[in-house]
């Protein structure tokens, strides 16, 4: 449970956007991620707000194929 509540926090950015994303992804996949998914994530959340939010949106094409699992999830939410 910690993890989840360091995730929680992290998740917390300073574009509205995606906090929506991010906490409804949270909410619905994240306990579901195995651990390679949960890497995949940590890396994500590492982007600065606006690469993070370009590679959601689809303004910026992943050049980086081990994130695409999560990355789809993120573009359903």
């Amino acid at each position: 449970m910690k993890e989840f509540e360091r995730a929680c926090w992290r998740c917390r950015r300073g574009m509205l956007e995606l906090d929506i994303v991010l906490q409804r992804f949270m909410d619905q996949n994240y306990r579901q991620l195995d651990e390679a998914g949960l890497l995949q994530f940590e890396r994500l959340l590492a982007l600065p707000d606006n690469d993070l939010w370009d590679l959601i949106s689809g303004k910026q094409v992943n050049c980086d194929t081990q994130w695409q699992p999560v990355l789809e999830l993120l573009q359903k939410n």
